[in-house]
Formats: C-alpha cells, structure tokens, sequence
C-alpha cells in the first residue's frame, strides 16, 4: 500500500522567517509517503505490533491498514457518567463473560468492578479498554497508543495477560506502540517498524521470567491488599502470612489457618491476593502454590475453598490441585465459613511434590 498524507501550509512572516533560516522551499502543502507491504495473510498469526518512535508513520499507517478494526486505547466514557465498569460491557453480553474478560486481561478485583471507569486508577482505566476491546465484534483488534498512559511495569504485566487470552480466544490483536519494552511480554507473531520500513516474522520465545521473592511476614503487611480482596479486608488473627515480592515491591499476600474439622492435619487458604498492577500472570497462583508445598512438606494436608471464578478454571487446569469438592454451596462441616454458605465455592487440594522439609522448616521460622 502506497500512503500519502499532505496537509497545506498557511503563509505567515513566522513561516517565512522560518523558511529564509533553514532555506526551505516555498511549498504550499506539506507530503509525507509511505510505502508498506506487511504480508500478515501469508502465515496464520495472533498478535502484530507496529512498533517506532514519535512522528514516524505508525498511526497513519494502521489507520490506513486496519481502517474498521482501528481503535483509540481509551475509549473513555463521559466523566460524569458513573455506572459502573461492570456496565460499560454490551446490555446482551452474559455477567458470567464480563468477568471473564476482565480477569482474563489481570484486572481481578470485584471490589473495583463496581465503580466508575473515571473513579479507576490509569492502570484499572487500561486493563478495562483492553476487556472492552476483547468483547467486541471486531474480526482483529487494533489498539493505538498501546500502554502510553500505563507505567512500564503496569504495560509489561498487562502485556502479557493479553497476549494470554488473545491466543486462547484464537483472535487477532495489533498493538501500536512507541514503546519497545513490550515486544518481549507481547510475544508478537510479526513486528513492523515504520521508521525504518522492515517487516518481520517473529519466532515464539518464553516471555521473561518472573522471580518472586517469598517470605513469611507479619499481618501488618494485610492493609495493603485488603481492599482489593474479592471478599471482604477481615484477617484472621491465627493467619500464617506470606508476602511475595518483584524487584523489590510487593506484589502478592497469601495468609492460611488451621483447619477446623475432621480428617487429618491441615492448612487452610485464608487469603490470597495480586494488587492490580500485577495480575493476570499467574503470581497469585505462583504464591499459593509455593505455601502449599511448604505445609505438605511440614506433613500437613494444603487444601483451598474458592467462589472467584477465574481462581477456579486455573485450579481445574492446574496439575497441583485436585478438586474434591465441585461448585456447591458449602456444607456445615467444612468448618466456620459463614460466606460460604450464600456462594457457590469450589473445594481443592494440593497433590503436587512438597517443599523439601528443612527448607519448609527455614521458611516459616524466619
């Protein structure tokens, strides 16, 4: 595709001045042209990036290419317009799909669905336009200024949770960016650079590890996650905690009890919560994984009843976790969990190789 943008020049003495200092032409328009060739039709593909620094084409360029597909990453709604984020999803898409979709792109907090999108922090406002933009009609997405009002950290971790379920949905994402950092979390098929005019094929890699750091910490640490906790802030006082942290800031907190009932010696998942910024990777699961090793390698059973429904499916795709109990409501036995009882909640046990003892011993010693 040939692209050409001309724009007219208005004469003025600055203009002129202008032209006599750097001894430019006398032109009345001003012409830019492109010519672009992206063979995406000749292998099948999920996720593109237009990729490049300010000035060089990208918009222009996926405007042209992608004309009905082509979206702003902010669709922002009227700011006195106060439903909620929960509302802002088609009348006829199913409750059960929106909470899929937002979960899917890491923004987990129910607590948070229920306010307005201009009351949401720059980085809910982000995960929400992306959920917005997974639930529509579209047949590919193409998302402008992809992550230019997120943080880098924000950008990368949101990244990758779409990368996720774009791939699992089998749909099509262009993200165009000036923003070179999230090519490796992205994972895309094809990368096209407009300053420089190449087009590439890109071979899959592992997106960069994340390396938590895991340790037993006080209740203190609570307040900092409780209000994004799908349940309620309450926390046990007998709670056992455990804080986990990325390059030096805390990112996750899993906190378990002592399991009141029948049967052998066991541990209970309490608490376990991703702040938003870092959701939709994994690191909650990661967390909870890890302390349930610790207490099957301390001879305690690791068990966990949930009513999240995404903490659900990854635990049913999990080979660490056994469900022993299906979506039900809670029977009396299952010890003093009042909210239970008025939710479908799903029970689970952990069958994966425990921590070896001594370190397990280390751990919640420390």
């Amino acid at each position: 595709m040939h692209i050409t943008v001309e724009t007219p020049i208005i004469d003025s003495p600055r203009v002129q001045q202008i032209r006599g200092m750097f001894d430019l032409p006398a032109e009345t328009t001003s012409r830019i042209d492109w010519d672009v060739h992206l063979p995406i039709t000749d292998l099948p593909w999920h996720i593109g990036l237009i990729v490049g620094p300010s000035g060089c084409g990208k918009t222009t360029i996926a405007r042209r290419l992608f004309r009905d597909c082509f979206s702003p990453a902010h669709r922002l709604p009227a700011p006195d317009n106060d439903v909620t984020a929960l509302d802002l999803f088609p009348a006829e898409l199913p409750t059960r799909e929106v909470v899929e979709f937002l979960s899917a792109v890491g923004f987990a907090s129910p607590p948070a669905w229920l306010r307005p999108f201009h009351v949401l922090s720059t980085g809910q406002q982000f995960r929400v336009s992306l959920a917005l933009l997974l639930a529509s009609e579209l047949p590919r997405i193409v998302c402008d200024e992809y992550t230019s009002v997120v943080d880098r950290t924000v950008a990368q971790i949101g990244s990758a949770a779409m990368a996720k379920i774009v791939r699992q949905r089998g749909r099509q994402f262009v993200a165009v960016t000036c923003h070179e950092d999230v090519e490796t979390w992205l994972q895309p098929d094809w990368v096209y650079r407009p300053a420089e005019n190449l087009f590439a094929w890109r071979r899959l890699r592992r997106r960069p590890a994340l390396v938590l750091d895991i340790v037993r910490c006080q209740a203190s640490a609570w307040p900092l996650f409780a209000p994004h906790h799908y349940l309620n802030h309450a926390l046990a006082r007998s709670a056992t905690c455990f804080l986990a942290s990325w390059h030096d800031r805390p990112v996750a907190f899993s906190a378990w009890l002592p399991f009141v009932g029948q049967g052998p010696k066991s541990r209970r998942e309490h608490r376990t919560v991703t702040l938003p910024d870092y959701q939709g990777v994994g690191i909650g699961n990661a967390l909870s994984d890890f302390v349930a090793s610790l207490w099957v390698g301390l001879g305690y059973r690791a068990i966990s009843t949930t009513t999240h429904p995404a903490m659900i499916r990854a635990r049913l795709r999990s080979p660490n976790w056994h469900m022993h109990r299906a979506p039900s409501f809670a029977a009396s036995h299952e010890g003093r969990m009042r909210h239970a009882t008025t939710r479908l909640t799903a029970g689970f046990r952990y069958i994966s190789p425990a921590l070896p003892p001594a370190a397990a011993r280390a751990m919640l010693e420390t």
